[in-house]
């Protein structure tokens, strides 16, 4: 009698898995963000490669007819975005977040006039990427002045 139950609440069980499939399918979603910003890419769009100007006294390009912080480094392109570092290898994107112990140095040392937007990393007269640290804000030392 005991067994004849357990089937027919098995044969129940399979036929609402047939019927409704999703009142028995569960689904489970993990999403792990570590070190990475919660915002969305930058919205660069641009129709054809921007034009260029080297960035005086270092091997770093920037774009002054876009309106984004745009660099070119190291044959790829940069845009720092609401605090963010963001990488393409293309010109238009796709555009992945970096971190910023992971932004080639001569980015974070770029003087704050060659970008469009200035960023709260660098302030006046500080370059991160000049020997102090990497890209964290810059403590005035006595031998700096």
């Amino acid at each position: 009698m005991r067994l004849s139950r357990f089937f027919v609440r098995m044969l129940v069980a399979c036929a609402l898995g047939l019927v409704f499939p999703a009142l028995v399918t569960a689904q489970v979603n993990i999403d792990i963000n570590i070190g990475t910003p919660s915002l969305p890419p930058p919205p660069v769009v641009l129709v054809s490669p921007p034009r260029l100007v080297v960035i005086p006294q270092t091997p770093v390009f920037y774009a002054p007819d876009v309106p984004y912080n745009y660099f070119f480094y190291g044959k790829k392109y940069y845009v720092f975005h609401e605090g963010a570092w963001f990488a393409a290898r293309s010109h238009q994107g796709p555009w992945q977040f970096i971190a910023v112990e992971k932004v080639p140095r001569p980015l974070l040392g770029v003087p704050v006039a060659y970008y469009k937007i200035p960023p709260g990393h660098l302030k006046k007269g500080e370059h991160p990427g000049k020997g102090h640290g990497k890209g964290h804000k810059h403590k005035k030392h006595k031998e700096d002045d």
